[in-house]
């Protein structure tokens, strides 16, 4: 590695954390701003309001990224453009390809870093930061394992008052099945006590309860002390993920998920969109500062903070087209799979065309 390129990749790494570290603690602050009376009222201790910003940063660091790696690859190479160090640079036959690539190569690395923490390390945060919020802001919150309701196959809803995971019980379970070909016409129903997970033999056994079969318009009931229902396709670790929002699932998780929506017969759709814009939105990185760096490395009128200022803009448009796309996705216009590239595909396009006209 050049000297040039190390010079480059240090004033552009330490651009960056400079940039993450301010824009995480102007939205830490606007959030304490909000919350801090909340917090004092239910007298929440000092090291649970730290815990709970702490676990609020990661969403914020995921956000802020792709501009904090924009600014600084915009403020490293508009430095080195008002200071001539970029004539000199030219001057020594070094093109703007050449001179791009440290910039490419260290936010390439970025974005495979930024895949894993959004797909790992901020599911988690948010969780927790949704656990302390439920807890300590909102006193009606209804905690989780309570008044459970999915579809569990193309014919069949389940309902469940309690889970306790603790004991893999449910508490006050209605199964309800519905006819293949009239999928509005139920032709029977379970309501029991409580429901109990047999680890051994992989079962769920209903206990007090009572069988309904439905035949045109004659009904017959059966009551039960137990009865074993083995046709049930999830299990006590899945119920509790039921609860959990996608955003707050890890790409295993999400990945589980999106298989049982497809085995229920449930549309897919907004959550494949998450699952892949947690590899789409990392990548954002990459084609932001392929767009702009070009742009800032050559000297124009109004110096670095135009430039910077332009450039930014040029960030939230995309972050904005991005919102838009995502819109046209839930309602089925796009695929998921297109809806959660569309942004980066057309600003790659648009930063391909950009940079041989820049570079001439």
């Amino acid at each position: 590695m050049k000297i040039l390129d190390k010079y480059l990749i240090k004033q552009f790494l330490q651009t960056i954390i400079f940039g993450l570290v301010a824009f995480t603690l102007i939205f830490v602050v606007i959030n304490m701003v909000d919350n801090i009376g909340s917090f004092l009222d239910q007298g929440v201790p000092f090291i649970i309001i730290l815990h709970y910003y702490v676990v609020f940063s990661p969403d914020i660091i995921k956000l802020m990224t792709p501009v904090a790696v924009l600014f600084a690859a915009l403020f490293t190479a508009g430095k080195a453009s008002n200071l001539s160090e970029l004539t000199a640079i030219k001057a020594s036959g070094v093109s703007l390809y050449r001179f791009m690539l440290p910039f490419l190569i260290t936010t390439f690395f970025i974005s495979i870093l930024s895949i894993y923490f959004a797909g790992y390390i901020v599911p988690l945060a948010n969780q927790t930061k949704e656990n302390l919020e439920h807890k300590y802001l909102n006193s009606n919150y209804n905690f989780l394992g309570s008044n459970i309701y999915f579809q569990d196959s193309k014919t069949r809803i389940v309902s469940i008052e309690f889970f306790d995971s603790n004991r893999n019980q449910a508490i006050r379970v209605s199964i309800e099945n519905f006819d293949k070909v009239d999928l509005v016409k139920m032709v029977s129903r379970i309501d029991a006590a409580s429901m109990t997970y047999d680890t051994v033999s992989h079962v769920w056994i209903a206990s007090n309860g009572i069988e309904r079969t439905f035949n045109n318009n004659e009904q017959t009931a059966k009551y039960f002390s137990t009865l074993k229902i083995s046709d049930l396709n999830f299990t006590p670790a899945e119920l509790l993920t039921k609860q959990i929002k996608p955003e707050e699932m890890n790409l295993t998780e999400l990945t589980k998920y999106i298989e049982t929506q497809k085995r229920a017969g449930t549309d897919p759709t907004s959550t494949l969109i998450e699952y892949y814009s947690r590899f789409s939105f990392p990548m954002a990185s990459l084609i932001v500062v392929l767009f702009g760096l070009p742009i800032s490395a050559n000297k124009r009128r109004g110096g670095l903070a135009v430039q910077v200022g332009v450039n930014i803009l040029v960030t939230f448009i995309y972050l904005a087209f991005m919102q838009i796309s995502l819109a046209f996705g839930k309602n089925g216009a796009l695929s998921p799979l297109l809806t959660a590239w569309s942004s980066n595909l057309v600003f790659l396009a648009a930063a391909l065309i950009n940079i041989p006209r820049v570079s001439r």
